[in-house]
């Protein structure tokens, strides 16, 4: 079943990565919107639709999340980072680059202090206006969940049909200003077998982490009900294992679980 969120503005919730995390969701409250059909994603299927997506208005949104910041603050409601996600990618909405303008302005009034967070799947780093909004972002949590075109394919099934060299090349455009996050898994889909922990895998990753140079890496694994039911969790002693190769490069690494 689909996890979606039911508003702008949600939590502030425990996050394994970011403490205290208040949720920003730029996206439609009934289904998921996203340029990635990720096989492991808990909002479940990317649909494929036709009919124009109806984003939520500019104003909307900015009054949202004005609300929400004001109440936080004159309740002192513990919150570590403002964080965008929500219900598919949240680049994806018209005023991406304006809403985080207005975001950074009611964190600097109200939430001093809290690092702004972009998770990104970077499927529209080709885009000025989105990179130009993503640079603005405290953190940018940008996905890397494979070495291998093949991989890639496989588990983020992104919709434009672009390759991971066009991918790898978006990130690196970051200049290292910029965290991987990437999710290990193994199992089936399609009749097709998964599992990015496997050596060439690995290796293909690593030397891509090392053109990217990221200030540090995020690996975890599945932790919530996945819409491709024949995946499996990686245990922690492989993760382990993983972050220790990673860290052997020089680059930060943190394995969450």
């Amino acid at each position: 079943m689909a996890l979606l969120f039911d508003g702008v503005v949600f939590g502030p919730i425990e996050s394994r990565r970011f403490g205290h995390s208040l949720g920003i969701n730029l996206l439609p409250l009934t289904n998921k919107v996203c340029n990635f059909n990720c096989v492991y994603c808990e909002c479940g299927w990317t649909e494929l639709k036709t009919q124009r997506v109806l984003y939520f208005h500019y104003e909307i949104v900015c009054a949202k999340i004005k609300s929400a910041f004001q109440e936080l603050a004159q309740k002192s409601i513990p919150v570590d980072c403002i964080t965008f996600a929500g219900n598919g990618e949240p680049s994806m909405h018209p005023q991406f680059n304006a809403i985080i303008d207005k975001v950074i302005d009611y964190r600097n009034t109200y939430l001093p202090g809290r690092k702004i967070v972009v998770l990104s799947n970077a499927a529209l780093a080709g885009n000025p206006k989105v990179v130009e909004a993503l640079q603005k972002a405290d953190l940018r949590v940008l996905k890397l969940d494979a070495g291998s075109d093949a991989m890639f394919q496989k588990i983020d099934q992104p919709l434009s049909g672009k390759s991971i060299d066009w991918q790898i090349s978006k990130l690196k455009a970051f200049k290292g200003r910029l965290i991987i996050q990437t999710i290990f898994l193994k199992g089936w889909h399609n009749g097709e077998r998964i599992d990015n922990t496997e050596e060439q895998e690995l290796e293909l990753w690593i030397k891509t982490l090392k053109e990217i140079q990221p200030e540090s890496v995020m690996i975890y694994t599945l932790d919530r009900p996945a819409p491709e039911p024949l995946l499996e969790k990686v245990q922690p002693a492989i993760l382990d294992m993983i972050c220790m190769r990673v860290e052997k490069e020089g680059i930060p690494c943190k394995v969450y679980l």
